[in-house]
């Protein structure tokens, strides 16, 4: 070992040159580790200790006194990464660890660079670097001064625009010309311009600013370059196969000097395309970095046999991937469930139960996920946990009620039943904008305040005066115009669902969302839809607005860290549970058919890198679920199960037909490879399974739509009459335990629970004691 190390690091040193926190890496893990010259690549399966490789490559590079800490580049995608890359590498480097300086995601780094050498960057040292909101009011200026309408181009969609150009390191002169055309008609070039001449005026930069503006500043200044060159012995980057164009080209510049990088990353998990990675980058490697070494790291440490089988087989029907194959040495597990169900509310039924049958036998909730591929499908699932007490927590975002988009239509659908809803107009009145500024609705509120009405009925009123003009009056106008004629429609006999499509439509609502072209607004729009299908298993627009409040009233009942977890695949990747369950597996759901439509191929390939992703965050259980039919605006629909379902290896899935009426059935030795045509229920489908035909045998033999325990819940409900419940009558709730029925009101109960108190609960989630 060189005279140079410092004693510290000799004396953590093994004798004989041995070193301890070389121990129990695995040879493949120790190999990666240990190759420190030139390039190198490090294909890391999924689970099988690609951070552990990175931080005791860290701290090998220093403890044998290649470089310093700080003569060293690490590069994160996020700050929690960061700080547990730096965290680990502290624990193994020692006090020397402290001078990991230049550790950190790509804009932190990048941001450290450019305060050093603001002025050659075009900026002053004590530049701002804006977020997201004033970017977005900053592209709203833009827009209002060049007289664009807001409405229809967006702010927000510009601000993505520009991001995306930002992402491939375009800046206004080197963006295609035919791009100009995506924003207002060919001037989205001129206002990207604009944005640029107006950050410089403020001395601000947005955030793909700080990459875009160190390459510009590495590649006009060869001398700063050099200087980075000479201070960056070894780079090391995380999640290489999530880098966009500008991401790529900044490491290709700091990497010319020493030629010492080192990237991890797995290209089968590559799932952020609609955010501007670009797997190429991974695929490529060997090709951009001459005398690369590839390094695969496919022995796993998280999950059982069968469970890596079938995403290793899965994932093999791609072609853009350089390959790899998962194992472990642990046990086959159990194999992976597949079921065929009836319609989306035997899924989260099924899904429920298993829950609670892994909860009775000691596990806890908190080992549970619900993965799902949109987040419109969260709440059939919210709504099962909440009837059943199961207690949920949705990462990632708000639970579906709670939802902007979801609130805004409950708005609309709640003045339809009640005009005096004071909340709910002050909510919608100038949403989506018709001009009703904040000092308008102040003055209405005013006025209703001291009249003691209705800011509904002040409306009326003040719209037959001149104390409100202009815009505002014209928006109000309109405003209650619709209002008049929506509720003539519900009083008329129109059906809820029907009418509450008009309402987003007709308000101005859904144009909004749709000008909107953020991958935001898209799922705002599926979110929306899925609204209407969940109205429709309600016979009345008072039924569901009365079930609506009962789920956010229990919903908010309590908390605890014992939660099952309900998110996305994007929101899942890097995280495991012992069990998870993978529901909605169908055509144009999974894979989604919006991906396959604007991708194509490459779109499809990320939709099953998603359901490799998906299936290895189980460590000892995985539950892939498909159903027959779903409601798409309250209309039955026959759909298919998804392509990935027949790409499963056969042997190590147990596939299991649920019909939804108590009855199981095996799919029988093969449930996939050819396939067979099936119009029994009304569309065509095809599906490849024998156990799938005889499960549609029984249930085409039902009315369609059946009424399923699930529906009839529903059902029940709505209708005072079926309710079923006496004054005094002693029942029993899953979450609150035995009561007494202290009141009733069509299908709402008020129950004394013995020790949870008082709560109202829906007739259905109690049983008779």
């Amino acid at each position: 070992m060189s005279d140079n190390v410092p004693l510290s690091q000799l004396a953590m040193a093994r004798p004989g040159g041995g070193a301890d926190y070389l121990d129990g890496l695995n040879p493949e893990q120790k190999q990666a580790v240990e190759t420190l010259e030139g390039p190198l690549l490090v294909l890391a399966g999924a689970g099988t200790g690609k951070t552990r490789v990175l931080t005791t490559r860290l701290a090998h590079i220093i403890r044998t006194g290649r470089a310093k800490p700080w003569q060293t580049l690490c590069v994160t995608f996020t700050n929690k990464a960061a700080r547990e890359m730096r965290d680990r590498a502290q624990n193994l480097i020692g006090p020397d660890g402290e001078g990991l300086r230049w550790l950190g995601t790509f804009h932190s780094i990048s941001a450290q660079i450019l305060r050093r050498h603001a002025e050659l960057a075009g900026l002053k040292p004590t530049f701002t670097i804006i977020d997201t909101d004033d970017q977005i009011r900053l592209c709203k200026q833009i827009i209002e001064a060049e007289n664009i309408d807001p409405k229809r181009w967006t702010p927000r969609y510009l601000a993505g625009l520009i991001d995306g150009w930002k992402n491939r390191a375009l800046l206004p002169d080197k963006v295609p010309s035919d791009e100009a055309y995506q924003f207002a008609d060919g001037k989205g070039i001129r206002l990207y311009d604009i944005y640029q001449r107006r950050l410089s005026i403020l001395n601000a930069c947005d955030f793909g600013d700080l990459l875009l503006l160190t390459i510009r500043l590495f590649q006009d200044n060869r001398d700063v370059l050099a200087e980075y060159h000479d201070r960056f012995r070894y780079i090391l980057v995380d999640e290489y196969q999530d880098t966009n164009i500008a991401q790529y080209l900044w490491l290709r510049l700091l990497a010319r000097g020493t030629g010492n990088i080192c990237c991890v990353g797995d290209d089968d998990q590559s799932i952020y395309g609609w955010r501007g990675a670009e797997v190429t980058n991974i695929l490529k490697f060997e090709q951009d970095f001459e005398g690369a070494d590839v390094i695969r790291l496919e022995r796993n440490y998280r999950s059982t046999g069968h469970i890596l089988a079938c995403a290793s087989q899965l994932i093999t029907e791609n072609k853009g991937r350089l390959g790899k194959t998962l194992w472990t040495e642990g046990d086959e597990g159990e194999p992976v469930k597949l079921r065929g169900l009836w319609d989306g509310e035997a899924e989260a039924r099924l899904i429920g139960d298993d829950i609670e049958s892994w909860r009775s036998s000691g596990r806890r909730y908190e080992d549970c996920a619900v993965l799902v591929r949109a987040s419109w499908q969260m709440r059939a699932f919210e709504e099962r946990f909440i009837m059943l007490g199961i207690p949920y927590r949705v990462i990632g975002g708000p639970r579906f009620f709670e939802r902007a988009e979801i609130r805004d239509a409950m708005a609309y659908f709640r003045l339809i039943r009640s005009e005096d809803d004071d909340l709910a107009f002050e909510r919608v009145v100038n949403q989506p904008k018709r001009g009703v500024g904040a000092s308008s609705l102040q003055k209405l509120q005013q006025i209703a305040r001291g009249d003691g009405r209705s800011l509904h009925t002040i409306t009326r009123m003040v719209l037959q005066t001149d104390e409100i003009k202009g815009p505002a009056k014209r928006g109000l106008t309109s405003f209650m115009n619709h209002l008049d004629m929506w509720r003539d429609k519900h009083h008329g006999g129109m059906s809820h669902t029907e009418l509450a499509e008009q309402i987003l439509d007709e308000s101005g609502y859904t144009d909004m969302l749709r000008a909107d072209r953020s991958p935001q607004a898209a799922t705002r729009l599926e979110n929306l839809k899925e609204l209407i299908n969940a109205m429709g298993e309600f016979d009345s627009l008072a039924g569901f607005l009365e079930h609506v409040q009962l789920v956010m009233d229990t919903s908010r009942d309590g908390g605890s860290e014992d939660e099952v977890q309900i998110l996305t695949l994007h929101a899942a990747k890097g995280l495991e549970w012992p069990m998870v369950f993978l529901p909605g597996w169908e055509e144009e759901v999974f894979p989604s058919k919006r991906s396959i439509d604007e991708n194509g191929n490459k779109g499809l390939e990320e939709e099953r890198r998603l359901a490799y992703v998906g299936i290895t965050r189980a460590r000892e259980r995985c539950y892939i679920s498909f159903v027959a039919n779903r409601q798409i605006y309250g209309r039955w629909q026959s759909v298919i199960p998804s392509r990935f379902v027949d790409e499963l290896p056969h042997k190590h899935v147990e596939a299991i037909s649920e019909t939804g009426y108590g009855q199981r059935q095996g799919f029988g030795e093969s449930f996939g490879g050819g396939s067979s045509s099936f119009e029994d229920l009304g569309e065509k489908s095809t599906y490849s399974s024998p156990g799938w035909k005889r499960m549609r045998e029984t249930t085409r033999k039902r009315s369609a739509p059946p009424v399923i325990d699930g529906k009839a819940e529903l059902i029940a409900s709505t209708d005072p009459g079926r309710a079923g419940f006496k004054l005094g009558q002693r029942v029993f709730h899953i979450k609150f335990g035995y009561g007494k029925v202290e009141q009733i009101e069509g299908a709402k109960l008020t129950v004394e629970f013995e020790k949870a108190g008082t709560k109202k609960v829906i007739a259905t989630f109690v049983e008779a004691a």
